[in-house]
Parts: C-alpha cells; structure tokens; sequence
C-alpha cells in the first residue's frame, strides 16, 4: 500500500475505546482465548496419543483444531497486548503481516470443512469406496494441498493491495488488521484488486458452502432413507455438529464481510464471532460431541489422574 501522507502507521480504536471498559474486555477475551486454546490442545493430544483415531476423519478433527489455535493466535495476543499497554499503534508492515495469516488461516479453514464434508458424504453414501477414496496416501497430499492452496493465496491476495494508496484515514475501526478494515483506509484501489476480491470470493467461498451444500441434501437424503434407527443417528449426530459449525462460520463471515455496515458496533460483533468464537465453539460443538473423541479425553484423563 502506498502512502500519500506523512502517516507510517496505523491506529486500531478498539470497540468504544472506554479506558473503563478494557479490564472486562480483556478478561473475556483472554478466557475465550485461553478455552480455546486448552480445548484444541487437548482435541490434538488425544488424536495423536490415541492409535484407534488414527484415521482420516480424526486427522481433519486434528487439523481443524491447529487451524483454529493459530486462528486465533493470530489476532487475539497482539488484541490482548493492546489492552494492557495502551499501545493500539500498528506499523504497515505489522498489519499486512496479521492480514496475510489471517487471510491464510481463513482460507485453510474453509476448504477443511469442505474436505470434512466431502468425507462424511463419502462415508455415508457411498460407503463401499471410503478406503479407496479416502486413504492415506490422499489424506495427506489433502492436507499439503490445504496449507499451499492458503499461503499462496494469501500472498496473491496480499500482493494486489500492495498499489493501493491510503490517504482517507489511518484509523482502523476493527481489532485487528484485516482486509475490510484496511480497505476503508484506502481512496484508490487498484482493477486488478477488485478482480481478484471477485475471485476470491467465488472460489473461497460461495464454491465451497455450495459444495457442501449439495453434500449435506445428498446426506441427508441418505440418511432419513435409513432403516435402523441406531444408524441414523449416529450419522446425523455426526453430520448435525459439522454441518452447524459450518452454517455459523459462513454465516457471521457473510454478514460480517459482505453486508454494507449498519454501525460499527454490530460490524465487530459478527467479526469477533468469526474471528475468536468459532475457533473455540468448533471443537465443543464437533470435537467432543463425537462419542470415541468422548471415550479416548476420559480414559487419557483418568490415566493422568491415576
């Protein structure tokens, strides 16, 4: 991004910027961001203590739970940094650098969520071929796949920002640098920028939630046609905690992102939903519902405790 005015930083005003108001702030997000991280610590640990979930589902439920540690370790600290030094100063550099592993990170987590898809619908409707399909030879080139797919596209995206100029303001109305808040700072964009936004929004999003759109009506359909109840519910239980991880992440991404801003407040709001609550609810909502994941933290529990 090119300057057109002695300005070399940015200013991140957090929230109403009450000084009474940050104690409880800080708080809160330290605990949001400390659960999350004990919780998907403990998802990880788990999978890779256990030999029985070594298997292509529990490695994605591996995978979410490390993409969601760095999730938030990307935005929270530097937020928690801010509220105890008083320091919301932010050099250019800095902030792009937040902006391309948070970018990075989204990304990985997207497509995750489409292969998780992509593997429950493998699994229940076309069960016969899972192991051919899903091996684990496929598993890790997936996950290769995954992790170069999000920091290429990161630093394409972050390149096409580099020509932008900002002069309308260095304020960042946001708590932290991404590529909403740093767009309102600019007063020239350039095409190629537009374009590629267009593209990374059809690729990085619509595609994928379509996607797994159509896997979850197939699954569905296969599922409600089953005969034994005890089926049935083992696979929407399974399907059901996925599938609402997958309706609030796109959901708060969508209105946080994509819609025109009502007032600043309601903007973070759906922004910290996407950016710190989620990470932390994916592992509650899919991790532990899962009853061998259960079965595995208690019996590494009572070992520990014994």
């Amino acid at each position: 991004m090119k300057n057109e005015t002695s300005v070399q930083y940015f200013y991140i005003l957090l929230f109403s910027g009450e000084t009474k108001t940050k104690p409880i702030i800080f708080t809160t997000f330290f605990l949001i961001y400390l659960a999350g991280v004990l919780v998907n610590s403990s998802i990880i640990t788990v999978i890779c203590l256990e030999v029985q979930l070594h298997k292509p589902m529990y490695l994605f439920i591996c995978h979410l739970s490390i993409v969601d540690i760095i999730y938030t370790s990307v935005t929270v600290p530097k937020l928690l940094h801010m509220l105890l030094s008083g320091d919301h100063i932010v050099s250019f550099s800095q902030c792009y650098t937040q902006w391309y592993f948070f970018s990075a990170v989204a990304t990985a987590e997207g497509f995750l969520l489409l292969i998780m898809a992509f593997d429950r619908y493998v699994a229940i409707c076309i069960p016969l071929h899972y192991h051919q399909i899903i091996n684990q030879r496929n598993c890790i080139l997936i996950t290769f796949g995954i992790w170069a797919a999000a920091f290429l596209n990161s630093l394409l995206y972050i390149a096409t920002a580099v020509n932008m100029t900002s002069c309308h303001s260095n304020i960042i109305h946001q708590f932290f640098c991404d590529a909403k808040s740093l767009t309102t700072t600019t007063c020239t964009t350039t095409q190629l920028f537009f374009i590629v936004t267009g593209i990374e929004i059809f690729i990085i999003v619509f595609t994928p939630s379509l996607c797994t759109l159509i896997s979850y009506v197939k699954i569905f359909s296969v599922i409600f046609k089953m005969k034994s109840k005890e089926s049935q519910t083992k696979a929407f239980s399974t399907c059901s905690s996925h599938f609402t991880i997958i309706t609030i992440y796109y959901g708060s991404a969508l209105i946080g992102y994509f819609i025109p801003p009502y007032s600043e407040v309601l903007d973070s709001v759906f922004i910290i939903v996407y950016a710190t609550i989620i990470p932390m609810l994916n592992p509650i909502i899919y991790s532990l519902q899962n009853s061998n994941v259960q079965s595995a933290l208690l019996r590494l529990m009572m070992e520990h405790a014994f």
